[in-house]
């Protein structure tokens, strides 16, 4: 390397799979009149959505499934495992979306420091969290609305095919509310936010008299064999060590923390809002910690309540939910007020899983490895076309296709977007120490190491079958990268020379990762 070429220009002149973008490029595009997004967002915005895509689904369904099925009363320290991981990560993502405030979170981050090819894999795995997440709440909303409004189900007969009207209404609904503008969406998810943290310490409050200490023992329930102990159903490190089931017991324990860990899900889509914020150098760290910080608060008071209720095994099977504790000491009205706090809480869940997925899209249409024009935003600054796009998919997905439980699927898309990024803050410390980082993560690199380790723990602890459709699914993207993304690359045209130009002539115009000057 010359004396005079710093590691960001080094960096900036890998070719091929490896191409990175460098921060300023990223930073520079975002003043692209076609494609600039209006800053709308402060750090109690980002709380607000932090706190809006964390508590829903998990907290009025999971932690009964899980304390019945896996764990017993021990889902209570199952929640501060995944709690302990996810903060870790949390600190990682603070300081790049502190470093990086582009839109397109772990993307976005992976480009500057992987390379284009590791940040295309994080891109279409957050497609998958992100879109797959929408859908699925959202047909869980729709069964929750059936109950309130008082008919068996929102699925009628279409031409001979079953179609979900409910989730459909809601994605069209919530699709309509994004493409108005970030900052109205944000006032909506306020209010609704509002409603279900309500009903949340009203469970807490109430059901904090029923509480019986006996419930809470045993703390972690002897192992027992079960169906998540067996074949290709049981965790991927009970397949590896011989351990046997995976049903209680400590390696229930481990198992439980990878699935609650569905319940934190959310969090860093508050880094893919970076481009639409206020001062990103200390909103966005506020944001993301904070709406952690509260949600873990919230959940571990929520496990304790429910299993000191009652024992178990009452919560045992798969249509157990916080309101099963509540009907066993006759509590009858907490079912009215639990499924209006679930559907408010999977409303604003499936409003900010589809802003994450349209701004994740949005970075790489940006970058042309999808295509360029969806990249475009409206009189609003929002991407019109790509919500309208990722709002028909999705509603789509919701109305036709059975989806089942695809909880796994989404936390091993999520642990896989935290182990890039926690690696990446030490990559990016290395490369480009010369970068202004709003928040930096303490303790480098042992922080981000634990993190990882965290992160890849709780992936040995889901399924071998979802490690199955994981590969499947990354395999599909590399062939689509390979088909399009990386013929069509903005990094990539920047850096083939154009004819009658020699290389030196290139470095002179500033190297591969800067914009072409105009008129030149």
């Amino acid at each position: 390397m010359a004396d005079h070429e710093s590691p960001g220009d080094a960096a900036g002149r890998r070719t091929g799979l490896w191409r990175v973008k460098s921060v300023e490029q990223s930073i520079a595009d975002t003043d692209e009149p076609d494609s600039k997004l209006r800053k709308d967002l402060t750090a109690w915005d980002l709380t607000v959505f932090g706190v809006a895509v964390v508590v829903g689904a998990g907290i009025f369904t999971l932690t009964a499934r899980t304390a019945g099925n896996v764990a017993g009363p021990s889902v209570s320290l199952a929640f501060v495992l995944a709690a302990i991981a996810c903060g870790l990560a949390a600190l990682c993502y603070a300081e790049f979306a502190s470093t990086v405030p582009v839109a397109g979170s772990a993307y976005t981050f992976s480009y500057a420091t992987f390379g284009e090819f590791v940040a295309w894999i994080i891109g279409w795995d957050l497609i998958l969290e992100f879109a797959l997440a929408a859908s699925v709440v959202a047909k869980g909303w729709s069964l929750y609305l059936a109950d309130v409004i008082g008919v068996e189900s929102t699925v009628v007969q279409i031409g001979g095919l079953d179609v979900d009207w409910g989730a459909v209404l809601l994605i069209a609904a919530l699709t309509s509310l994004l493409v108005t503008g970030t900052k109205l969406s944000s006032r909506v998810s306020a209010a609704i936010t509002a409603i279900k943290v309500f009903v949340v310490l009203l469970v807490i409050v109430v059901g904090a008299f029923y509480i019986t200490g006996s419930n809470y023992s045993p703390y972690i329930p002897p192992s027992e064999p079960g169906e998540t102990g067996e074949g290709i159903h049981q965790s991927l490190f009970s397949f590896l060590t011989g351990a046997g089931g995976s049903t209680f017991g400590w390696y229930g324990l481990l198992a439980a923390a990878s699935l609650v860990f569905f319940a934190f899900i959310g969090f860093d889509v508050v880094a893919t809002t970076a481009e639409e914020t206020k001062n990103p150098q200390k909103a966005l760290p506020r944001g993301i910690l904070g709406s952690l910080a509260i949600v873990t608060v919230l959940y571990v008071a929520v496990t304790l309540v429910l299993t000191g209720m009652v024992n178990y095994t009452e919560l045992s099977g798969e249509g157990s939910t916080l309101a099963t504790a509540f009907e066993f000491h006759g509590i009858t009205w907490a079912q009215w007020v639990i499924n209006l706090g679930a559907l408010a809480g999977l409303t604003t869940v499936v409003m900010v899983m589809l802003l994450g997925q349209t701004r994740v899209a949005f970075a790489m249409s940006r970058d042309g490895l999808l295509p360029t024009p969806l990249a475009r935003t409206g009189k609003r600054g929002t991407p019109v076309r790509i919500t309208l796009i990722v709002g028909v998919i999705s509603g789509t997905l919701a109305a036709f296709f059975p989806m089942g439980t695809l909880e796994e699927m989404v936390n091993i898309g999520t642990l896989f977007a935290f182990v890039l990024v926690c690696i990446g803050v030490v990559v990016l410390r290395r490369t480009r120490p010369d970068l202004e980082r709003g928040f930096r993560v303490p303790w480098v690199p042992l922080i981000p190491i634990l993190a990882v380790l965290a992160c890849l723990w709780l992936m040995l602890n889901l399924s071998v079958e979802t490690w199955i459709r994981f590969v499947v699914w990354m395999a599909i993207g590399v062939v689509v990268y390979f088909a399009y993304g990386r013929r069509h690359s903005l990094v990539g045209k920047r850096q083939r020379p154009r004819p009658g130009v020699e290389s030196a002539a290139l470095d002179h115009l500033g190297g591969p990762d800067e914009p072409r000057h105009r008129g030149r």
